[in-house]
């Protein structure tokens, strides 16, 4: 028995230790991708001095370069790499080195021409572009995991490097290939326990007598109607992904120090990829936001993206990619930014909870398919404007920096996000605007200073901590989470929820009850028809909108029972329904929006409900004033002001007192501030 207890008590010391030893930032981060190996001409020691005169602290870098690790099959050459990385090294400069099988060699596609994806109807990718490959092919793995494992034989115990990306932007991308569909038929068959007549009862294969009998009759994506099938094949999508970069991490973790992080860079628009599995074994997840600059500069990509990640990884997290200059795959979207763009824009990223941020990428390529897209030096790799607005943010992050890292927001509001409904109402669209209108709902909160967490809640029905949910159309869902949705309401929070929601259970089939199915209580209403309209307006000008009152695209003919109308179209046939509820449900409120709103409305409409929730007061700042704010590792809260407009701005502060940390100035509350255009104010509570 002391025995035991003796190695029970040295793994828990052990496991103590290893939390203890993962890696922790001391700083924020500040740098860009780097390929030594695209430059025309002999440039470490040159961009490595540009590098350091600037303030760069960490470089990303091989994520793209397996013909040059592997330039013949079974042939290997790193020491290249090993130049550029023991001089980053040197040079005091962090680097986090990516895995590179999100472009595979020539050779490999020569060879093995079965690990080149094959899509729908029997068309398929050829070599010459990236992500091209059947994530689940067999061939492909065995080579990538071979590369894998040559680059962390030789590199994990270098000490420049603080951590490895696994692939890149990771998306099933159409795959379609006979291995693939395989995995998908024995995926399904665990998810209904062998068992057909489940099946086909769920996915109502009875229409069109498309009823299967034998699991060899199950018939692969390419003519599919079914949007149960449909929607299944999307969700398989997303745990392919998800097992890609588990499997590439369980490589990875055999090798690195425990001071080294796992990160994968995912871009923003969020639908094909189930993140919080593929973000488990990662302790700092990585995003790559490219966003509108100059006129149209406004921070809510940047908010957007930050809102979903941080919310998912239930901790900070990283940018791997973002736009330093103009960016395209041509040379038609040439946009740089204005000046002090650059810098609001750091500042943004790290308000949503980043500790890093580098740009894609360090010095702009000569040739290829990105030829245009710019980094923070140009194509005559010198010093510029950019580069001198650069080295001032790397200074004033030098500075300040160690009090805006790790810092943690608890927001009262949450956008409910839901993958299911996405991909359901692009297979069976109501419109031909954005059929799931996240960024529209996004927007309405952010423009307004509501800051909101975006919960993916395929994955999640825990809504405790919040006041007030704002939820898209809701299509997809299963009973569970109308019920979760029900019991929040129940217990005194606020919903504003749209169109549609509750009209599916989880397999895309409707329901045969009323609509809003379990949401009927909640709702305080039933309806049974529906209308496909033109633009409109609301009867009397409610909400006091005045000419910004339009609805369009849907109508859903709402019979309320115990909900309290708002609203009515002006129409002498849709006039008799009204098309915007309101009701009182144990201790809260749903407001329920049956017609797709003009994004006024939506804003008039979430800020009503904002203020009644106590999460705002009437005279919140509002766009081109952004407020976002949080608490830093010492527990004092941060609140950044940003002026997005190209004019000076005056506002009364409203926080408590507070230190401006880039001026050092003190801020009383109630104190008149100036913001020059594109300006960032960072106070810190005393």
């Amino acid at each position: 028995m002391k025995q035991k207890n003796y190695i029970l008590l040295c793994l828990l010391f052990l496991a103590v230790c290893s939390l203890e030893a993962q890696y922790k930032f001391d700083k924020p981060l500040y740098g860009a991708a780097y390929y030594h190996e695209y430059m025309p001409s002999e440039r470490l020691d040159e961009d490595i001095r540009l590098m350091k005169n600037a303030g760069l602290n960490v470089v990303r870098l091989g994520e793209s370069t397996w013909g040059l690790f592997e330039p013949q099959e079974g042939v290997f050459a790193f020491e290249w790499m090993d130049r550029i990385i023991d001089k980053m090294h040197q040079a005091g400069i962090r680097i986090i080195l990516g895995t590179p099988t999100y472009s595979i060699p020539a050779w490999l596609a020569h060879m093995h021409p079965e690990v080149l994806a094959e899509y729908q109807r029997g068309t398929k990718a050829y070599y010459g572009i990236r992500q091209n490959t059947d994530l689940s092919n067999p061939t492909f793995k065995y080579y990538s995991e071979r590369i894998i494992r040559k680059l962390m034989e030789r590199y994990a115990k270098h000490p420049g490097i603080i951590g490895y990306q696994v692939d890149n932007e990771t998306e099933a991308r159409g795959i379609n290939n006979r291995d693939y569909f395989i995995g998908f038929r024995n995926y399904i068959k665990g998810r209904f326990n062998n068992d057909l007549d489940s099946l086909n009862k769920a996915w109502g294969m009875n229409y069109w007598g498309m009823n299967i009998r034998t699991w060899e009759e199950f018939y692969t994506r390419d003519g599919v109607t079914n949007p149960s099938y449909k929607n299944e094949w999307e969700r398989y999508n997303r745990k392919q992904v998800a097992d890609f970069l588990n499997w590439q991490c369980n490589i990875v973790n055999e090798y690195r120090r425990q001071d080294q992080f796992i990160t994968h860079c995912f871009m923003p628009d969020f639908h094909n990829v189930d993140q919080v599995e593929s973000f488990r074994q990662m302790q700092y997840p990585a995003i790559n936001i490219y966003h509108d600059v100059q006129d149209k500069q406004d921070g809510q990509r940047i908010a957007y993206s930050g809102d979903f990640v941080r919310t998912v990884a239930k901790n900070n997290y990283i940018v791997m990619e973002t736009n330093a200059q103009g960016i395209g795959w041509d040379a038609r979207t040439q946009y740089p930014p204005y000046d002090r763009q650059l810098r609001q824009n750091v500042y943004a990223h790290y308000a949503s909870g980043a500790n890093m941020v580098e740009y894609w990428h360090w010095s702009t390529l000569h040739y290829g398919q990105e030829t245009y897209w710019r980094g923070v030096l140009g194509h005559d790799l010198q010093p510029n404007r950019i580069y001198d607005e650069f080295k001032t943010t790397a200074q004033e992050l030098a500075r300040i920096g160690d009090r805006l890292i790790d810092l943690k927001k608890k927001n009262k509001t949450a956008i409910l996000y839901s993958h299911d409904s996405y991909h359901a109402l692009n297979f069976m669209p109501y419109t031909y605007k954005n059929n799931y209108p996240i960024d529209m709902v996004h927007k309405a909160l952010y423009f307004q200073n509501i800051e909101a967490d975006i919960i993916p809640c395929d994955k999640i029905t825990d809504f405790k901590g919040y006041e007030m949910l704002v939820i898209p159309p809701l299509y997809v869902a299963t009973d569970e989470l109308l019920l979760a949705i029900d019991k929040f309401v129940k217990a005194g929070g606020h919903v504003v929820m749209m169109y549609k929601s509750g009209y599916c259970n989880e397999h895309s089939a409707v329901r045969a009850t009323a609509a809003p199915g379990p949401l009927r209580k909640a709702c305080g209403f039933h309806y049974q028809e529906f209308s496909t309209i033109g633009d409109m307006r609301l009867k009397d000008k409610p909400f006091e909108l005045a000419d910004k009152n339009q609805i369009g695209d849907w109508y859903e003919f709402l019979i309320p029972e115990t909900a309290k109308p708002l609203a009515y179209a002006e129409h002498p046939f849709f006039g008799k329904w009204p098309v915007i509820t309101e009701n009182s449900y144990g201790k809260g409120k749903l407001t329920y929006i049956g017609t797709y709103p003009s994004q006024e409305l939506l804003h008039t409409i979430i800020k009503k409900t904002a203020i009644e929730a106590k999460v705002i007061t009437a005279d919140n700042y509002t766009f081109p004033i952004i407020q976002r704010s949080g608490k830093n590792k010492w527990g004092k809260t941060i609140y950044y002001i940003f002026n997005y407009s190209t004019e000076t701005k005056r506002i009364t502060y409203t926080g408590d007192p507070a230190k401006e940390l880039i001026s050092n100035k003190l801020t009383q509350k109630g104190q008149e501030i100036i913001l020059e255009p594109w300006e960032v104010l960072i106070m810190e509570q005393n």
